[in-house]
């Protein structure tokens, strides 16, 4: 499992590519790619948990405008190993 990490700049041009952004989102959970992703409560970026390889999330991230805007930074990557909870390890 790959965890990225999103933290949002004072950019505003991110926002016209939100839409579109969520509907690729949306594609890779019916792909099962993607687990979940969402925004963290204070609004100042994000998380997305990936069912997926690096390659495959590299890919993703590729594919994505709204993820290589300069709106949008990746703080991290992170390989995520879930050993308590609702969420099995891959």
């Amino acid at each position: 499992m790959i965890a990225v990490h999103l933290r949002y700049t004072d950019d505003p041009g991110r926002l016209e590519l939100r839409p579109r952004h969520r509907e690729l989102l949306q594609g890779l959970v019916e792909e099962g790619v993607l687990l979940a992703a969402g925004p963290y409560e204070h609004g100042e970026g994000a998380l997305l948990l990936f069912a997926a390889d690096r390659d495959r999330v590299q890919q993703a991230i590729d594919a994505d405008p709204y993820m290589t805007h300069p709106g949008v930074v990746i703080t991290a990557i992170e390989e995520w190993n879930p050993a308590i909870g609702g969420i099995r390890p891959l």
